[in-house]
Formats: C-alpha cells, sequence, structure tokens
C-alpha cells in the first residue's frame, strides 16, 4: 500500500472532531492533524438535526488544510464515524451447503455474510456484518478461508442503523460541502478495535463509549462482538441535573467537570470558597451516574451473560469516562475491574498538540480507514516548474518581466479586476481548483499581448523620431 492521506470525521453530540493521518506501506498511521469545533443543540444522540452543523465541518476542514504537510491542499473525501443511540446488532445464523467437499474461499464467506445482511428488517440501514464464529461441516474454525468441507455455517453479528443517520450525512457532507463519503465506519467498533488487547477481546469483556448524550456498550466473547446497544444517556444528563441548581448550562458543565464526584459522599456540607455547596452538588453527580452505571451493567444480562463470564473486565473510553469517581463507581457495583482505553496499535501522533486520550475517537476512525481499499481525501495542486522560463538575454521582455516567484510583484498582464488567487480564501467548491489551469493559461495570453501592446507603443514612438521609416523593424 503506497504512502496516502486519510481524513475522518467524527460528529458527536457536543462536538465534531477531524484529523488527517498519512498511512505509510508498512500500515503505520501517522496522525499529522487534529481539529475539533463546538456544538449546541445541532446533533442530538447522535443523529443530525440541523443542516447548519455543515458550518462547523467546514470550519474543521478549513483549519485542518491550514497545517503545514497540507499547504495549499484541498480535503475532497473522508471517511464518517457513525453511532447515535438508533445503532444496535443483531446476532444471526446462517449456512450454506456445497455440491461437493470444495476448499472454502473468501467469496463464500462475503456471500454469507450478505446473505446475514438480508435477515435485517428493510426499515434499517446494515453498516457493518461481523464473523462471531465459523464452523466447516459442524467443526468450529477461527477462519474457514482455505479449509475444505461441504457445510459452511457462521454465526455474525449484524450492526444496523435507522436509514435517517446516512441521509443526514449524505445531506450534509455530500449535498451541502461537496465532499465524497470514502466510507462509514461504526466508531464504537473501530474504538474496540484499538483499544482492546487480544487477550481481553478472547476472555470477554464489556467495552463503554461514555459520549456525552449517548452511552454504547459492546461485549466482546471468543474475539469478536455479540452484543452491541446504544444507550439514549450520557454525561449531558449529569449536566442537565446541575441546572436545577440555578446554574446556566455552560456554568453546570464546568462545575461538573472540575469538582464533580460520581462517588457518594459523606454527608458533611462543605461550601467552597466561592460559595457553591459541592455536596449537594455531588449528590447530584452520585445519583445520576449510578443510574448510567446501572443502565450499562444491565446490559451484561440482557446478552445472556454473567459478570464472571467476562474476565478481561470494563474497558471505558469517552469524554464521559473522565468524570471523577465515575470509573470506581462503575468497578464497585459491577465487582470488575476497570480501566480507561487508550490509543494502540501502529500509531504515531506527530503533532504533540493532539492529546491521545481526547482524540481516541476519530483516531480509531482513521486506522480503520486505513485498511479499507484506498479511496482519494486530499487533493494536492500540480507541481509548479522551479525556475521561470526567460525569453533571451538583453530582451526587451526578459528585462521587464515580472518576477513569477516575488508573490507581491507587479500586476502587469493581469487585468485589473482580476482575482488574487493567492491571497484569496479556500472555499468548500473545487470548481476554481479544477478551472485553474485553464485560468493560468489565458492570463499567459492576456500577458503576453499587454506586451506587445507596449513593445507597439514605444516602436511608433521612435520612428516618429527617426523620420517614419522602417529602420527600427
Amino acid at each position: 500500500m503506497p504512502e496516502r492521506y486519510i481524513v475522518a470525521i467524527e460528529i458527536g453530540s457536543s462536538k465534531i472532531r477531524g484529523a488527517v493521518a498519512v498511512a505509510d506501506e508498512a500500515g503505520m498511521v501517522d496522525v499529522i492533524a487534529a481539529e475539533e469545533e463546538k456544538l449546541i443543540d445541532s446533533v442530538r444522540y447522535g443523529c443530525i438535526q440541523n443542516v447548519d452543523v455543515s458550518n462547523a465541518i467546514s470550519r474543521v476542514c478549513e483549519r485542518l488544510e491550514a497545517y503545514p504537510r497540507l499547504k495549499d491542499a484541498t480535503i475532497t473525501g473522508i471517511y464518517v464515524g457513525l453511532g447515535g443511540k438508533s445503532l444496535s446488532s443483531k446476532i444471526v445464523e446462517v449456512s450454506t451447503t456445497l455440491p461437493a467437499e470444495m476448499e472454502i474461499t473468501a467469496q463464500l464467506v462475503a456471500d454469507l455474510k450478505s446473505k446475514a445482511e438480508g435477515m435485517i428488517d428493510d426499515t434499517r440501514d446494515v453498516v457493518d456484518v461481523v464473523p462471531v464464529r465459523f464452523t466447516v461441516d459442524n467443526k468450529a474454525q477461527n477462519n474457514p478461508v482455505g479449509s475444505y468441507g461441504q457445510q459452511l455455517g457462521a454465526r455474525m453479528a449484524v450492526v444496523s442503523c435507522i436509514p435517517q443517520i446516512k441521509r443526514m450525512l449524505r445531506r450534509v457532507l455530500g449535498e451541502r460541502l461537496g465532499l465524497n463519503i470514502n466510507g462509514y465506519i461504526v466508531r464504537p467498533l473501530a474504538e474496540a478495535a484499538m483499544a482492546l488487547t487480544d487477550d481481553e477481546r478472547r476472555l470477554g469483556c464489556l467495552f463503554v463509549d461514555f459520549g456525552a448524550e449517548t452511552t454504547t456498550v459492546s461485549i466482546y466473547k471468543n474475539g469478536a462482538p455479540v452484543y452491541l446497544v446504544t444507550l439514549p444517556m450520557g454525561s449531558r444528563n449529569i449536566t442537565i441535573d446541575l441546572t436545577s441548581l440555578n446554574y446556566i448550562e455552560e456554568r453546570a458543565e464546568e462545575i461538573k467537570r472540575i469538582s464533580g464526584n460520581a462517588m457518594p459522599q459523606d454527608g458533611v456540607r462543605r461550601p467552597g470558597a466561592d460559595g457553591i455547596d459541592y455536596t449537594e452538588v455531588n449528590n447530584y453527580v452520585h445519583a445520576r451516574a449510578a443510574e448510567i452505571v446501572q443502565n450499562i451493567l444491565a446490559q451484561i444480562e440482557y446478552a445472556g451473560l454473567k459478570a464472571s463470564d467476562l474476565p478481561g473486565g470494563i474497558v471505558i473510553v469517552g469524554g464521559g469516562a473522565r468524570l471523577r469517581g465515575f470509573n470506581d463507581l462503575l468497578g464497585k457495583q459491577g465487582k470488575m475491574k476497570v480501566r480507561i482505553g487508550s490509543v494502540q496499535g501502529p500509531v504515531r501522533i506527530s503533532d504533540g498538540a493532539i492529546h491521545p486520550a481526547e482524540t481516541l475517537d476519530v483516531i480509531s476512525l482513521l486506522l480503520a480507514a486505513s485498511k479499507l481499499p484506498e479511496a482519494e481525501c486530499v487533493e494536492f495542486p500540480p507541481a509548479e516548474d522551479e525556475e521561470p522560463v526567460r525569453r533571451g538575454n538583453g530582451s526587451y521582455e526578459d528585462i521587464y518581466a515580472e518576477d513569477e516567484e516575488d508573490e507581491e510583484g507587479s500586476r502587469i498582464g493581469r487585468g485589473y479586476d482580476d482575482d488574487d488567487e493567492d491571497n484569496a480564501p479556500k472555499k468548500k467548491d473545487k470548481t476554481n481548483k479544477r478551472k485553474k489551469k485553464t485560468d493560468d493559461e489565458e492570463e499567459e495570453e492576456n500577458h503576453g499581448s499587454h506586451r506587445s501592446s507596449i513593445f507597439g507603443i514605444l516602436k511608433d514612438r521612435l520612428s516618429g523620431v527617426w523620420g517614419g521609416d522602417d529602420s527600427f523593424q
């Protein structure tokens, strides 16, 4: 795989985050840029509610394009993360009988995936099909490709969402911004693929993405996701509770982030120096956090498992995971070990300003995209000649030609109403860049015509001085 640029966008309920990485032939993903934009009420529970969110995405892309390694480049395509409260999985059993004992090929496995996809209701969009277990002639196989048999069976986890999720993404990214959607990536699966260890996946673990308005719970067993559901609750529920203490939401969020504690308090009231009763605040924080924890742990039972079936414990990611005491409360009530997920695998972060824990979601999308078929994300301008072309030693054109390397030089040869492309703001509309070559050729023709007119005026004046003959020719 040659070196290529990858761009990913994660549209969350509280912010939009974008990042650019370079994937090399060895599979290393080098994250070179990351930007984010805050959102208020434009995305609810992971689903876009207002197409004006395109303005925020445009600003993120423009800031990414301003990074040195992307100078003069234009983002034309992206990989986008999928989440939201409608995201869920269903386990289905599929099988096929071959006419005789024969080799199991990748195409046969792909046919089984298509068969599993067809078992989902038409009212939902299938976004991924993940194999959980294969059997060849009723014998378990981790990877059946290359084995021989007549009966191929599989248990598949089919992940789907409501059609509105993709439809709104196409409207915002494709129709309004002109960006190509190179692929949809299920964010919780991408995060788990990067943050979980092989042992945790095989032994069994609970993977939790604790976001602002949603919490996605995945259960892994024997190396595959056997359960996935998104709960319509998140850390913002705690913030909303604190507004009942007569704080605006922004101030309530600040208090929760700086002084909130999900663990139960001792009941002794301790007013802070700023006059805030933090005991009362944390009573609210604990009550809502305990409710979220109960809903997370209930998913183990809904999946038909027990805590003892998941010796890998709980791995948690997302902004809500940084709430003080939440992970301790989760481990205490679940009687399971808890750790915070981190960026792992073939990932390098070149920009020291990028915080891995805070950008784990979009980095996981970049890593997942690097394993998909190659698609163009960034368009660079064509290389220009290093040395300007001169027309001859001592000629009028050579002496008075404008210095093409001087960006602030003369405008001779350019119309007075020409746009200064070097100083014009970049736009998401790619029409100007696609026409750039034609415009440059037209400018060169105007340039030559203008110089010829100057040359002609000088000739006429000098001819008049020397008697109007043709000796000047």
